[in-house]
């Protein structure tokens, strides 16, 4: 039994396809299948049912699917343990960061990062929560920046900051002359959000939500960015709701419609997630202590009410 055995068998258990597994694993088909076949030999079982289409594994192959998961990560452990303790930052890091994030904070941080540690590379997808949740538990991504809490059982959460929502309202607003605005002020039959699935909308929604929405209130689903919506408040349709770092690279002309909340600001919770099982952490923390360092001059503030994606 080998390490590279049980790689192939991790492969061929999430693709469901002995040649698209060994796609991934960038080997030949044949040679795939050789070793997963050597490997049931070995232990005189079968592990995959290749009666079924697509493939499944049978009663014992999903048992060992769970144990080799296991023992891949730990043989991956140590090497990292080696890298740490040789103080090696380097190799190939990846990332997921969800859409609401991506735009403001990646450009904050990477540049520092890479040149900071120029031996690590840096490979960034922009997912969905629900896509980051499968892909750590998966492994095919080392570290994630989302919304949280998440509560998930096989992931850890390291809080990088809060982040305040601000409304953006149109000139036609009653609360264009406000200085700050409580939830209550807000029309919630004229709330613009984003396209369903985006774990602001549904922050959004908790927050209002806590200002007793009347259940025969509606929200308008109009757009999947921020920029979008912003232009349909500017036409006088509806009030919105950014991200504080939204805002900050809006003209000033956009800036002045923008309205802060009375203390506690409502605010998102946003983490590094990674597995349990702590892979990579000195790039992990790496990567924390860089992005708490340029953020936190962009974001003081202290009195916060979280308000959780869920």
């Amino acid at each position: 039994m080998t390490i590279t055995q049980l790689y192939y068998v991790l492969a061929v258990a999430e693709h469901k396809n002995f040649t698209l597994a060994a796609e991934k694993c960038f080997v030949t088909q044949p040679t795939l299948s050789m070793q997963i076949q050597k490997l049931e030999e070995e232990l005189d079982i079968q592990i995959f049912d290749r009666t079924k289409k697509p493939i499944g594994l049978t009663d014992v192959g999903e048992k060992i699917v769970v144990q080799a998961k296991n023992i891949v990560n730990e043989a991956n452990r140590i090497k990292d343990i080696v890298d740490q303790q040789k103080g090696f930052i380097g190799g190939d890091f990846r990332i997921g960061i969800i859409p609401t994030i991506m735009p403001t904070l990646l450009p904050m941080f990477l540049n520092n990062f890479i040149k900071k540690y120029p031996k690590v590379n840096v490979i960034i997808e922009e997912l969905t929560t629900n896509e980051i949740i499968n892909k750590l538990k998966n492994g095919h991504l080392d570290c994630a920046i989302a919304a949280t809490p998440l509560d998930e059982e096989k992931l850890k959460e390291i809080v990088l900051y809060y982040e305040p929502f601000v409304a953006y309202v149109p000139e036609s607003s009653q609360n264009i002359g406000k200085k700050e605005i409580e939830v209550s002020d807000l029309d919630v039959e004229k709330i613009l959000l984003l396209q369903d699935g985006h774990c602001f909308r549904n922050s959004i929604l908790n927050l209002c939500k806590a200002s007793q929405l009347n259940k025969d209130h509606h929200f308008h689903l109009e757009s999947g960015s921020f920029e979008t919506l912003i232009k349909l408040s500017d036409e006088g349709l509806g009030t919105t709701l950014l991200p504080y770092l939204h805002t900050m690279d809006l003209s000033e002309k956009s800036k002045a419609k923008l309205k802060p909340f009375v203390d506690p600001k409502p605010a998102r919770e946003v983490s590094l997630l990674f597995p349990k099982n702590e892979l990579k952490i000195h790039i992990i923390e790496a990567l924390r202590s860089t992005i708490q360092g340029v953020v936190r001059g962009a974001i003081a503030f202290s009195n916060v009410e979280i308000i959780s994606p869920k």
